[in-house]
């Protein structure tokens, strides 16, 4: 298999097959309380795309360029976290002067996205499956991608049903992990494909 095939391969794993979100249940917090508008949803997906991406690729060249070879991998955690937060700084800045509407929308959410359990678990997995640089920069592109699709579907699907009825005991977060539940089994169906 080819480099580029072998990237795709990857890519195309963390989208759908071991989505960050519906396979392991990471991030599901602003999962819930951020997908209840396709603006607001589209918007935060698109700021965890960046930040896991970056985040990943810079994470693995911290991790293996100056954390082992100086025998620091303990400090792995409290390292990724504030390469993390920097890029959520950055983020939150360009989002405050590109769109007021936007930045009030996802409120406190957006800072949150510093301890998202999705964006450190992609630094972690990355280091736990011993991926190279390009391997692990595809698998934070295409995890921020999955956990955007996630989003974006819940987000169309509880727009849709603000209009149904739901039976009394599943209104709100009820009724939102049942969706989420059934999404996952969904992604599960393309388990084999690659």
């Amino acid at each position: 298999m080819s480099e580029k095939a072998g990237l795709f391969a990857i890519f195309f794993s963390a989208v759908f097959t071991q989505n960050i979100l519906l396979t392991y249940y990471l991030g599901m917090c602003s999962f819930l309380a951020v997908s209840r508008q396709v603006k607001t949803s589209l918007g935060l997906g698109m700021a965890v795309v960046f930040v896991m991406t970056f985040t990943s690729g810079l994470n693995w060249l911290v991790f293996y360029h100056i954390l082992e070879p100086l025998e620091l991998q303990y400090l792995r955690f409290i390292v990724f976290i504030v390469v993390i937060a920097a890029f959520v700084q950055i983020v939150e800045m360009i989002i405050e002067r590109a769109s007021d509407a936007l930045y009030a929308a996802l409120g406190i959410f957006l800072p949150l996205i510093t301890v998202n359990c999705a964006i450190l678990g992609v630094s972690l997995f990355m280091i736990i499956r011993e991926q190279g640089f390009w391997e692990s920069v595809a698998y934070g592109f295409g995890s921020g991608v999955g956990w955007m699709l996630a989003i974006l579907a819940m987000a169309g699907i509880r727009q849709k049903m603000a209009r149904s009825r739901v039976p009394g005991g599943l209104e709100g977060a009820g009724i939102t992990l049942v969706i989420a539940g059934i999404m996952a089994l969904a992604f599960m169906g393309l388990s084999g494909v690659i």
